[in-house]
């Protein structure tokens, strides 16, 4: 064996900013997570006090909870945004999945008539 071997390295290194929690708008937590909601609202209350609704009462077997931004509740109505994504986001979740939900609301109003 040869001792004058060098050993050689390639190193990629990046990083970046990341802000807590590590999501924005929307977190659906599948069933069985082992990040239950329990402990994630506790989390979260300590990070954003009063900044997430938890919808827990759903009507999909793989879904046990939705943390939504309450600024995202201020433009649109839970009812509504927990219809969208049982139709949109709840078919992809699997069982002991957390998914990150990007939502952007954008709110146009057309032909508005009006005196002043």
């Amino acid at each position: 064996m040869n001792n004058n071997v060098t050993t050689l390295y390639s190193i990629n290194l990046s990083f970046e900013e990341i802000k807590l929690p590590p999501f924005q708008e929307i977190l659906v937590i599948g069933k069985n997570s082992p990040h239950g909601k329990i402990g994630l609202s506790s989390s979260f209350e300590l990070l954003i006090p009063n900044g997430f609704d938890i919808c827990d009462n759903l009507d999909c077997e793989n879904v046990e909870a939705v943390f939504v931004s309450k600024r995202i509740l201020s433009k649109i109505p839970k009812d509504k945004l927990i219809i969208l994504l049982e139709e949109k986001v709840f078919p992809y979740i699997f069982e002991g999945e957390l998914i990150k939900v990007d939502l952007k609301v954008k709110i146009n109003y057309n032909e508005i008539e009006t005196t002043f």
